[in-house]
């Protein structure tokens, strides 16, 4: 073989071992992209395409319960990001009998959470379900609303939330410094709902404490409010109007009553004192359903156990007074107290 034959083979072997050592090394040890290992970091809860389908039940639109909504709506929006949930905010106008229709449907749509917003709703969720997720707002005593015996904050079922009750006693002391004079005190609720019958049952025995004289005038609904209102008028010298929805959605008529008859009104929240009233020890109805949307957000996505969760309530009062309506009947309240805006 010559010289030039013996380069040329020499020359073709080495090529061939070359293409065989770069064959073997990347199916062994080839190393991952840079790019490949910074996709596979991307599966964190930020990239999560989850949206939560939540249904609300509001028994009537007024100040307080509209408020409480907006506050619900709000946290959960910012905790979980506007992409992340979807709500489906139903009214019952007010009439207790469309609450159950509205509930059936939230789980026939398998909605992930129900707010029941003020009592019937929270018992029309609770008999639509016992296994989707219910948190109530605006609810004053969820021993009352669901039947419960040995209440101990915590209901162990698929409910929990927050109350709307301000510390009745506080509520007739409040009555008690404003007007020690009175005589006759009436009681103005809506007899369809269970949560004014509780207060008005509790806040009786504070105000006879007092000395007080004290008269219930319950309405049935809407359409008896002005006249029921007037005959506690006649025989009132100040009334207590709970924290009672039907008459929230009624202020109107009330004050057409209240005021010409120089009878001045105790609310139990800034809404109806707004409306007809001249003072009360108000919550917050905003920060009620922003801390029940919190919770919603535990149960959603850190998996809180609804059914051992307490049932919270406002950690603030504030003593609030209805400027015009102190103006037209000559009361001045103590400085503590704060003007409705």
């Amino acid at each position: 073989m010559t010289i030039k034959k013996m380069l040329a083979a020499l020359l073709a072997l080495t090529m061939l071992f070359a293409l065989t050592a770069c064959g073997s090394g990347s199916e062994t040890t080839a190393p991952a992209p840079a790019a490949d290992a910074s996709a596979s970091d991307t599966t964190a809860p930020a990239a999560d395409d989850t949206v939560y389908q939540i249904g609300i039940c509001q028994l009537v639109q007024h100040v307080a319960l509209d408020a409480a909504t907006q506050g619900f709506e709000d946290a959960l929006t910012e905790l979980l990001g506007a992409e992340h949930v979807a709500f489906d905010l139903e009214n019952a106008s007010g009439d207790s009998a469309n609450c159950p229709t509205i509930c059936n449907q939230f789980v026939s749509n398998g909605v992930d959470l129900i707010l029941a917003n003020a009592t019937s709703p929270l018992q029309s969720a609770a008999a639509a379900t016992n296994q989707i997720p219910i948190l109530g707002t605006s609810v004053t005593d969820y021993a009352t609303a669901l039947d419960l015996s040995d209440w101990n904050g915590v209901t162990g079922t698929n409910i929990s939330g927050t109350s709307d009750l301000a510390p009745l006693d506080q509520q007739a002391a409040m009555l008690h410094e404003l007007f020690p004079d009175a005589k006759n005190i009436g009681l103005l609720y809506c007899s369809a709902e269970p949560n004014s019958i509780y207060q008005v049952k509790v806040i009786t025995e504070y105000l006879e404490g007092y000395g007080y004289t004290v008269h219930e005038y319950s309405f049935a609904d809407s359409n008896d409010v002005a006249s029921v209102a007037a005959s506690a008028c006649d025989d009132s010298d100040v009334l207590y109007i709970p924290t009672d929805n039907t008459a929230a959605s009624c202020t109107e008529a009330i004050n057409n009553v209240a005021l010409p008859a120089g009878v001045p009104i105790v609310a139990g929240e800034e809404g109806i004192c707004s409306g007809c009233g001249v003072a009360t020890l108000s919550i917050s109805y905003y920060d009620l359903g922003y801390a029940t949307g919190k919770m919603a957000y535990e149960v959603l996505v850190n998996g809180a156990d609804i059914t051992a969760m307490a049932v919270q309530y406002a950690p603030n009062v504030t003593y609030k007074y209805n400027a015009a309506n102190c103006d037209a009947l000559g009361i001045t309240v103590p400085e503590n107290y704060e003007a409705i805006g």
